[in-house]
């Protein structure tokens, strides 16, 4: 076989997805028919035309056959997404003249006929307008057209040693109809791209992507999310973190308050992540908040995803506190997503993190809350595994990551959702407990896989001159439960000053 053939066979065809691209290792092999397969509204068309549009920009010539719908359709399809159709050929096998009663016969069984002049209709039009990319939309009217697998099966073959011999990429979409599904399609094809839309109980649809097949190409394999909206079909490669590697110098950051930065054996490590858990009102968002405005007055890009409250409120509560964040959101020093778990899937929200690490370069970033981005996941599983690789990702890329886990319950028990502190490199635990007819709050950092960390339990307190945190807490018993006693004189955090001299 002559050098020219093997790199003519060997060349790749962008699919006009991107992310599409990127799960193909760069697209699909030329000159070769692919299936491309899901149920009605999930997403075949909007490929096929995004498909043709990407071989419009680069010179190529299209064809796009359709059984289903009009051109005027296809049209206005295009239009909704701000595509013109000029310059791709559109033919419709099905015309009005095809409905006209004389054109009918009685002779013959209608099938037989139907059929043949359909696939004697696709080839004339490819023969006519020598295409390289043809989209043919779509093989569940020739199945109903065939009426029996066998028939239908020989004109597919037909069809693909036809389009062997013109030099054409071909896209075949099928709608899934059959009853049992038609797997004889997968075996034919050289690829076999599935399409899934999901609807849930609350929330936006989902919808996933899968290459069942691809002969002589390395794919990434697994469901990967998608989205479908005004300008086409965006496709989120599922992350993997073993495929982006990085060299970063590992070093301890501060957290902005130096009683923080004791406890945890001296503060925040580069390529880390910590876990801040502790019940609601506790105190967690705003000691995230003090760490990424410490990161910003370093100079770093901060990236926010803000899953629980408002960013109005989030702005409003941190300056009250002394952390002024809305200078660092005008300069986009600060990125700061809120984010609806109903609306955005796990894919795309990984996707936004690369984004932001990748691209705009942030050195630390935020999960404010797990608990929210858990209703987000199909099940604990995979929420474990999402995390899992998200984690690595980030700790590779050398990034500082702060998690916050909401926990239910204030006094005495308080339970989580899910564990995930085997995933953490540090945790830094919070909890409320009773002193003097006051509720106090207590921290600790209870696990460090990067530092020598105290083992202490200090009181901590949010104040307008920032966070405080005091001395251990070495003659109280049973602060983690809630409810401690009192066995020595230590002073609590304002009482050495309401305290009269010979207390």
């Amino acid at each position: 076989m002559s050098e020219a053939k093997v790199e003519t066979e060997g060349a790749r065809v962008s699919t006009g997805v991107s992310g599409l691209d990127d799960i193909l290792g760069g697209g699909l092999t030329r000159d070769r028919i692919y299936l491309v397969e899901g149920t009605p509204g999930s997403g075949k068309t909007t490929l096929a035309l995004q498909f043709l549009l990407k071989g419009r920009a680069l010179g190529e010539s299209g064809l796009y056959i359709t059984l289903s719908e009009t051109e005027q359709e296809l049209r206005a399809a295009a239009a909704s997404h701000g595509w013109s159709l000029d310059g791709i050929d559109l033919f419709e096998l099905v015309s009005e003249e095809g409905l006209d009663p004389d054109s009918e016969q009685s002779v013959l069984h209608p099938s037989d006929v139907e059929l043949g002049e359909t696939t004697r209709g696709v080839m004339k039009q490819v023969e006519q307008t020598k295409p390289l990319r043809v989209v043919f939309d779509s093989l569940s009217e020739m199945r109903l057209l065939a009426q029996n697998p066998l028939r239908h099966r020989r004109q597919i073959l037909a069809l693909k040693h036809f389009f062997a011999t013109r030099r054409c990429t071909v896209l075949l979409l099928d709608d899934q109809t059959a009853e049992d599904g038609d797997l004889q399609l997968h075996s034919i094809a050289h690829g076999v791209i599935s399409l899934r839309r999901m609807t849930q109980e609350y929330g936006a649809q989902r919808r996933q992507l899968e290459v069942v097949k691809m002969r002589g190409i390395k794919f990434r394999g697994g469901f990967h999310d998608f989205s479908l909206d005004t300008g086409g079909i965006q496709v989120f490669e599922r992350l993997v973190a073993a495929d982006h590697p990085a060299t970063f110098v590992q070093e301890m950051v501060s957290t902005g308050s130096p009683g923080l930065d004791a406890l945890m054996g001296g503060g925040l490590t580069r390529g880390a992540n910590t876990l801040i858990s502790g019940p609601s009102g506790v105190g967690k968002t705003t000691t995230s908040v003090r760490c990424a405005l410490t990161a910003l007055e370093r100079g770093e890009t901060v990236a926010y995803y803000l899953f629980d409250e408002g960013l109005p409120t989030l702005l409003t509560r941190s300056k009250a506190l002394g952390m002024d964040l809305k200078p660092y959101i005008d300069n986009k020093q600060l990125l700061v997503r809120a984010i609806d778990p109903a609306e955005l899937s796990p894919g795309e929200f990984a996707f936004l993190v690369r984004d932001a690490v990748e691209r705009l370069g942030a050195r630390t970033v935020v999960i404010d809350s797990l608990n929210a981005y858990l209703q987000a996941m199909p099940g604990q599983k995979f929420l474990l595994l999402q995390m899992h690789e998200l984690l690595t990702y980030l700790n590779q890329q050398g990034v500082v990551t702060l998690l916050i886990l909401g926990q239910h319950g204030f006094i005495g028990e308080v339970r989580s959702d899910i564990d995930l502190s085997y995933l953490s490199d540090g945790i830094l635990l919070f909890r409320f407990f009773e002193a003097a007819g006051s509720v106090l709050t207590a921290v600790s950092a209870v696990k460090s896989r990067t530092a020598e960390h105290e083992k202490t339990i200090r009181e901590i307190r949010l104040t307008a001159r920032g966070i405080e945190v005091g001395e251990a807490l070495t003659d109280f018993q049973g602060v983690m439960s809630g409810l401690p006693s009192y066995q020595g004189k230590i002073h609590l955090l304002g009482e050495e000053k309401s305290r009269p001299a010979d207390a």
